[in-house]
Formats: structure tokens, C-alpha cells, sequence
């Protein structure tokens, strides 16, 4: 079936639909932006200035926890909402199983780093590039999948403007 074009936005209505999109997008830069300090790390088989292993691997262990409890907070309490009225939210569709995949990457990038805090491995930035290539594609198809899905021009064909206010984020 053809949609019909929606009406413009006025500047308002436009920032109260897109005021999720935004919220995530400040979530998603803080994971993009510390995945990409990581990865550097891996390609250039160097860790940043002044960055110790000890650090550097603490930084590993808060993407995953960080990452972890941002999905955990969005499978509870923002993804059901979304869901009644949002294909794209429910269980069995993209997202959430984007959100799988992600986290078979994650289990395995905690226990590497745990491995590499015992001692029971050295830290091999190489191996690391590997099982975060492992995840990292779906990962950042995921971080922009999500926010369009929140943006404004798509809340408003399933939310009025009053749910918008209701949301929970």
C-alpha cells in the first residue's frame, strides 16, 4: 500500500519526535567513539599515549559492561513500548536480533580481556582486531539501524505527538 506524505514538522514537532533519535545517538557515539579508541590500538598495533596495558584493558571491560547494560535498559523498558505500535521493535525482528549477535561478540571480547588480566594470555592487539572484527560490523549496522528508526520522519508515522512526551527515554 502507498503512504501517504505526511505533513512538514514545525521545528517543535520536529524536536519532540526526534528527541529519542538523539538521546540514543549520544549513547551510540559514546560506544562508537570508544570502540574506534580500541580499535585504533589493534591497527595500528599501538595503545593510545600514555595508556597503560592495566587501562587499557579496563577500557575493554566498561565497553562491554557499558554496551551490556544499554541493551539490558532497552529490552526492558524502551523496546516493549516501542513495540506496540513499531514492527521493527519486536522480538523477533532485526534489532533484538542484532542485539544476539552483538552479544556473542561481547562474551567473547570479555573473556579475552579477562584471559589477558589473569595472565593466563599475553595481550595481542592482532588477536583482538580478530574478535572485535567478529562482532563489529553488525555492531555499528545496529548503532545507526536504531537511531533512524527513532528520527522523527518514522516516530511520527506510528506516535502522536502526546505519546512522544509519554515515552520513557
Amino acid at each position: 500500500k502507498e503512504e501517504k506524505p505526511l505533513p512538514k514538522l514545525t521545528p517543535s514537532e520536529f524536536r519532540q519526535y526526534n528527541r529519542m533519535a538523539e538521546h540514543m545517538d549520544y549513547f551510540h557515539n559514546h560506544f562508537r567513539h570508544t570502540w574506534t579508541t580500541i580499535m585504533t590500538a589493534c591497527e595500528t598495533n599501538k595503545r593510545p599515549a600514555g595508556m597503560s596495558i592495566k587501562q587499557f584493558l579496563a577500557l575493554g571491560d566498561q565497553f562491554v559492561s557499558h554496551l551490556t547494560m544499554h541493551h539490558t535498559i532497552e529490552e526492558t523498558h524502551i523496546f516493549p513500548v516501542l513495540a506496540k505500535k513499531m514492527p521493527a521493535f519486536r522480538n523477533e525482528l532485526e534489532l533484538l536480533s542484532q542485539h544476539k549477535q552483538i552479544h556473542k561478540g561481547l562474551d567473547r571480547l570479555e573473556e579475552y580481556l579477562g584471559e589477558c588480566r589473569r595472565g593466563e594470555r599475553e595481550l595481542r592487539l592482532g588477536e583482538l582486531k580478530e574478535v572485535l572484527e567478529g562482532f563489529g560490523g553488525v555492531l555499528w549496522e545496529h548503532l545507526d539501524a536504531e537511531v533512524k528508526q527513532l528520527g522523527a520522519e518514522n516516530m511520527r508515522k506510528y506516535w502522536s505527538l502526546e505519546e512522544m512526551r509519554r515515552m520513557p527515554m
